[in-house]
């Protein structure tokens, strides 16, 4: 596979962690007895679920708008999302003072629309199965001359997120440790490619795994190819986070140059970890969000003792599907 592609590099991470310091939240890494119990591992989650409005993407939207010059934002700005890039894209562009148009699912949980509308931004709802929403992104950054910002496919948006990576260095070794697993929720693969980035040069021998849910696996297939997989039409999982078409023309070359390898988790599996996260962790955790816990509780990684950070990568969770764990 051709290697003619933009780089990500640590120190564009860096730099776009010179850039949040200020604004974003540095999360905690937990550990939890019974969870290493559990799964055989001395286990740490990043809490991003913790992180302003509720995921890792915040990370990412105000990098990339923090790197704009005021004329670039001046016109506003344009985003396709299900939900947690949209309300990034919502949060930074009312500090930033700019107008922001959301291209949402019409699917998306209400929960999340609610709360872009309430940060201040429009929303253009779409149908998945018969509208495109880059066309409809096009259009509108054609007409208001806003400045479009990908959800993961941008490489200021890798570096925003890339940032989890850094602070989960600095934390772990504060505790005098090193990883030798390290797993991370993955949809189009901005998240992956920032952290691998930073893991790999951390932890060169460091075992990087992309998890994602039955169904929306194709970073798990494109891994084994060597190319960029679409998932079957008609697909579906409780997942809505990262429900993508396929890897990112950006970040899937960056996760294969940093040797990740893929698995997928199913609904249940997904559930039974966002029911752990609220009884034995009390985190709300969203479906999404928990797919790295998932594959650790379903026995997916042979941990066999090892040093382990995984990524609770969103907490802004369907009411319906937090019941739904419960009941389990």
């Amino acid at each position: 596979m051709t290697t003619d592609h933009p780089k990500l590099s640590l120190d564009d991470i860096k730099a776009a962690q010179a850039r949040i310091v200020s604004e974003a939240v540095v999360t905690p890494l937990i550990n939890n007895a019974h969870l290493d119990e559990v799964v055989g591992g001395r286990v740490f989650l990043k809490c991003e679920n913790l992180q302003r409005t509720g995921s890792f993407k915040f990370r990412g939207a105000y990098n990339a708008l923090a790197s704009m010059s005021a004329e670039e934002r001046a016109n506003g700005i344009v985003a396709v999302s299900s939900g947690n890039h949209a309300q990034g894209i919502a949060e930074a562009a009312r500090m930033f003072g700019v107008p922001a148009t959301i291209i949402m699912p019409s699917g998306a949980p209400d929960i999340k629309t609610e709360r872009v509308r309430r940060l201040g931004a429009s929303v253009v709802p779409y149908d998945r199965a018969i509208d495109d929403r880059d066309s409809f992104a096009r259009d509108l950054v054609e007409t208001t001359g806003a400045e479009f910002v990908p959800p993961y496919d941008d490489l200021r948006v890798m570096a925003g997120q890339g940032t989890v990576g850094l602070e989960t260095v600095e934390q772990l070794g504060a505790l005098g440790l090193e990883a030798d697993i390290g797993l991370i929720c993955t949809g189009g693969g901005g998240l992956c490619a920032g952290i691998s980035t930073v893991w790999r040069n951390a932890f060169p021998a460091m075992d990087i795994v992309a998890v994602e849910p039955d169904g929306y696996d194709d970073t798990v297939r494109s891994l084994v190819s060597g190319q960029r997989e679409t998932n079957a039409p008609g697909a579906s999982t409780i997942c809505d986070a990262i429900m993508t078409d396929r890897p990112g023309a950006l970040t899937f070359p960056i996760n294969v140059a940093n040797q990740l390898r893929g698995l997928a988790v199913s609904d249940d599996e997904v559930l039974d970890a966002v029911a752990f996260a609220l009884r034995e962790l009390k985190l709300v955790v969203e479906a999404g969000g928990a797919v790295c816990l998932a594959a650790l509780l379903a026995g997916k990684v042979d941990l066999n003792g090892q040093v382990v950070l995984a990524v609770l990568s969103g907490g802004n969770a369907d009411p319906a599907i937090l019941a739904r764990a419960l009941q389990r």
